[in-house]
């Protein structure tokens, strides 16, 4: 584990900072790309996302083409800032068209993520994903399979 001292924001700009995540979610949740590439820095970038996913305002772009078509809602369950850091808890209520390659037309999916934020002068500069994703898969009806080799051969 990393600690790193840094100025401690006074409460108004931890306030901003926690603003700033939640609004993050929601235009996530309303599919608004034009706001979310307002609130990030251009050289934004997010891990445990889409794999390959460009910095800044193209990465945006891509990851909500990668993501398709998607019906979302975040509900937002925690928010905690510290120093230049904003953590969300939130739940998902989504029916997405596919999710990882996995059928999902119909299927409403709920599943929990934790984000933590990065804000450099009001804008999210990077984002550390965390997310139930296997749990939506098992939502989908996806299964869990051993090598074929390590199967039991069948008489």
């Amino acid at each position: 584990m990393t600690i790193t001292a840094t100025t401690t924001p006074d409460t108004d700009t931890l306030t901003a900072n926690k603003r700033l995540a939640v609004a993050f979610l929601d235009a996530i949740s309303d599919g608004d790309v034009a706001a979310l590439t307002a609130m990030i820095t251009p050289t934004w970038t997010m891990e445990g996302g889409s794999p390959d996913l460009p910095a800044g305002r193209e990465g945006i772009r891509v990851l909500f083409a990668h993501i398709g078509g998607v019906e979302q809602r975040w509900t937002i369950d925690d928010v905690i800032a510290e120093g230049d850091k904003v953590v969300v808890r939130a739940t998902n209520h989504c029916e997405q068209d596919s999710f990882f390659g996995v059928p999902g037309r119909g299927i409403v999916q709920v599943f929990t993520a934790t984000f933590t934020m990065q804000i450099a002068d009001g804008l999210v500069a990077r984002i550390w994903r965390n997310a139930a994703d296997l749990q939506r898969l098992f939502q989908l009806g996806a299964r869990i399979l051993p090598p074929a080799t390590m199967r039991p051969s069948m008489p």
